[in-house]
């Protein structure tokens, strides 16, 4: 969206508003490359200084990133923020389908920025937590408006043995759900789907039915990329646990071992044997996921349901160039009933956390000036800012909320800036003009709420896994995929799964029994 010069300066003046009462606020260095030393911001004279007096100091932040370029340093949002928060912020940046590989080298290097995304409760963060890398911040969060306000469930469900060495970011819990291409539903005659039968019929008309009626058969049902989240979903409709369940005898077993699990197996080999879904899912990555979407290769996607927006923009673009109709071509829905009715599987409440490095943040003064960073990024203009950008640049306010720019430039500087942001206690950026597609992804999320399959271990920290978890996780995942591919057959699963007792599954599942008695359960 063009706008003058003046109406710029506005706009940045607003995301600054707030920033007038801030005190106290300071960034932490790192290493050499910080303009003064974070040591010597600890004085008293330091504390006593006022923002606009005291020097700003680097604050280095590693982040993932889901575009295909990230916001530079001389972004305006960057600056405002900067201005607002009197830092000197430096973001490191990695793609999301590779950025666990980045997190555990950067984990390995010990030369960790001040913060650190972590996008779950992996077996490196949780080593490095209990060998002391990072700060652990119980005990502060009630000293902050915003952090503490925390959901202590959510608090719980990403603790390291009962202490909190990260911030949470928040998310809906009944957040995924699927996304159909509405026209072609409408060019095959068929209505959304309710049953796994619907859903099954839905992907073969797709796949054989010429719904993009081109004449040509170049369409398949659904795409499915490296990431698990769709498979999850699906073996959840199955009736299969979330991750663990309890087998006849009342004790925890792995969702790999149950028989509902091997049902959905047998469903998703047979969408790849029918050519119902993408046959090279197994490397696709997943930052092309809406790009069989928007040129009418596929018509399903199973996700975060709030991803449905930004997919039907991008369709909606492409269709455009195509001469099609202006509509709306993605709808979004929630699950399919299964043999055990309608099951959803949730989110745990949070995406991964924000947590502090022990070594670059080298005293509690400096841990206090970051958790009031990290405080400030929930206020509502900043929130707004992270999300939003600039008002009269990268959106206007209307009656009915914010509308965006469709100026890819203007966008890139803003875009992926709030995977930073915790969202603790909400989200209070300003909304957008809530359109009957997101009127309805926020029904389905909500919806969804009533019929999440919880995962029983959330809370628990298991040795053994942050051990062995990553190796056991890949023979389950790699059998997985060799069997819906057709290399292994279910006498290869379950050689599989005997390989995954030996390399310590066995352990895992005695210590997880263990844990969940002591835990109460």
């Amino acid at each position: 969206m063009a706008t003058n010069k003046k109406s710029l300066q506005r706009g940045i003046a607003l995301a600054l508003v707030s920033a007038v009462g801030l005190t106290g606020m300071i960034g932490c260095s790192n290493g050499g490359n910080s303009k003064e030393p974070a040591g010597n911001s600890t004085s008293p004279a330091a504390n006593s200084a006022s923002p606009t007096t005291q020097p700003p100091l680097n604050l280095d932040i590693m982040l993932p990133s889901f575009g295909t370029e990230s916001p530079k340093e001389d972004s305006p949002v960057i600056q405002a923020l900067e201005k607002a928060t009197n830092t000197k912020l430096h973001f490191e940046w990695a793609p999301n389908s590779s950025y666990g590989d980045k997190y555990n080298i950067t984990l390995a290097s010990g030369k960790m920025p001040a913060i650190m995304v972590v996008q779950s409760k992996t077996a490196s963060f949780v080593n490095a937590a209990r060998s002391g890398a990072f700060w652990e911040l119980g005990p502060y969060l009630k000293d902050y408006p915003n952090l503490s306000k925390a959901n202590p469930i959510t608090l719980d469900n990403s603790s390291v043995d009962g202490k909190i060495y990260g911030l949470y970011r928040t998310r809906p819990l009944g957040r995924n759900g699927m996304m159909i291409r509405q026209d072609w539903l409408e060019n095959v005659g068929l209505q959304s789907p309710k049953t796994i039968d619907d859903f099954y019929n839905v992907l073969k008309a797709f796949a054989a039915q010429d719904p993009d009626k081109n004449g040509k058969a170049d369409t398949y049902g659904m795409v499915i990329t490296k990431y698990n989240l769709p498979w999850e979903m699906m073996q959840t409709w199955f009736g299969a646990p979330n991750k663990w369940g309890m087998d006849a005898n009342g004790k925890l077993t792995p969702v790999h071992f149950t028989s509902e699990y091997m049902d959905a197996l047998r469903f998703f080999k047979k969408l790849y044997d029918e050519k119902l879904i993408n046959q090279d899912f197994a490397v696709m990555d997943s930052a092309k996921w809406v790009e069989p979407l928007a040129s009418n290769q596929a018509g399903v996607v199973l996700g975060e349901a709030d991803g449905v927006v930004p997919f039907e923009n991008r369709v909606a673009e492409a269709m455009k160039k195509l001469n099609k109709p202006e509509r709306q071509y993605l709808d979004i829905f929630g699950d399919v009933a299964g043999p055990k009715g309608v099951r959803n599987l949730p989110t745990t409440g949070y995406a991964g956390m924000v947590h502090i490095s022990k070594s670059t943040v080298k005293t509690e003064a400096e841990l206090k000036r970051v958790l009031t960073f990290l405080d400030k990024l929930s206020d509502a203009d900043i929130q707004n800012l992270l999300y939003n950008g600039i008002e009269g640049r990268h959106y206007t306010k209307t009656a009915n909320g914010i509308e965006a720019t469709t100026d890819k430039a203007l966008l890139v500087e803003k875009v992926d800036l709030s995977q930073v942001a915790t969202n603790i206690p909400e989200n209070k950026a300003l909304p957008a003009v809530e359109t009957p597609l997101l009127t309805k992804v926020l029904k389905v999320q909500k919806d969804n709420e009533a019929f999440v399959v919880p995962d029983p271990t959330s809370p628990l920290v298991s040795t053994v896994y942050t051990q062995k978890g990553a190796q056991l996780d890949n023979i389950a995942n790699d059998a997985r995929t060799k069997f819906i591919v057709g290399q292994i057959d279910e006498a290869g699963l379950k050689a599989a799964n005997e390989l995954w007792l030996k390399s310590g599954g066995e352990d895992l599942i005695k210590e997880m029994n263990e844990l969940y008695a002591a835990n109460g359960k």
